[in-house]
């Protein structure tokens, strides 16, 4: 999913990625990706910081709060799937079963937290993917497809 969130970002030009969000009025399109990309990292990290929690929440917001083009969000975004990419093929089980108070999920493993945030994003790309296409007018090139969803627990509702 990571992946597909790449790709999206890259067809979006900064003004675009500027775009406010009817959902979430508080919330731009960039916003929305950025969500899409920090949540698996903070739940990546989890395993080193102890938790994913609402503070950790905002110090990443505070932290990424000056990647807004495209060029930047796709190097954060890359860096992210990176580091989870080389942490899922680590083997690293003390680190993969570590127990952290989650705001979302409770007390789970990371890799429990992992799979939870992956729900979670994917159901915030499906919603990108619609305003992009019905509210943007823009085709997407080479999205996320049903296969890519299958196995992936996502609310049928997209808001």
């Amino acid at each position: 999913m990571l992946g597909a969130t790449l790709r999206v970002i890259q067809q979006l030009s900064d003004e675009q990625l500027q775009q406010r969000l009817p959902w979430r009025e508080r919330w731009m399109v960039r916003d929305l990706m950025m969500h899409v990309l920090s949540f698996p990292e903070l739940a990546w990290l989890s395993h080193q910081h102890g938790s994913m929690s609402t503070d950790d929440m905002r110090a990443s917001n505070t932290r990424l709060q000056d990647v807004r083009t495209s060029e930047a969000l796709t190097a954060y975004g890359e860096g992210v799937r990176q580091h989870i990419i080389a942490f899922l093929q680590s083997n690293d089980t003390a680190a993969f079963d570590r127990v952290v108070p989650a705001h979302y999920g409770g007390e789970v493993t990371v890799l429990e937290l992992l799979s939870i945030i992956l729900s979670h994003s994917t159901h915030h790309l499906k919603q990108a993917y619609w305003f992009i296409e019905h509210t943007l007018g823009i085709s997407l090139v080479n999205p996320a497809t049903d296969e890519d969803f299958e196995g992936i627990a996502t609310p049928a509702a997209l808001f």
